[in-house]
């Protein structure tokens, strides 16, 4: 029997630390898709949110299990603003 309960903690935390694992890949890949898109916006080319938003979503999913936090959609008027602030023209 305490074999069991062993067994099925072990699977629990493998599990955990897969999440875990993958919202960090994913935090990476919306972290660069981020600066691409704030590159893009001070380049004053077109850009989209779409990618950043798309890994969000992923992320979001992954955060319904329970162990990693949600992140907020993006929309190009959040990157324009940040850009503004961070970059002022001087």
């Amino acid at each position: 029997m305490m074999t069991n309960v062993h067994e099925a903690i072990t699977a629990h935390s493998k599990k955990q630390h897969q999440h875990i694992k993958q919202f960090v890949r994913l935090e990476q890949e919306r972290e660069k898709a981020i600066d691409e898109t704030v590159d893009k916006c001070r380049r004053n080319e077109a850009f989209s949110t779409d990618l950043i938003n798309q890994i969000t979503k992923q992320m979001n999913e992954l955060a319904k299990k329970g162990i990693v936090p949600t992140r907020r959609l993006v929309s190009k008027e959040m990157v324009a603003e940040y850009v503004s602030r961070k970059y002022p023209q001087a």
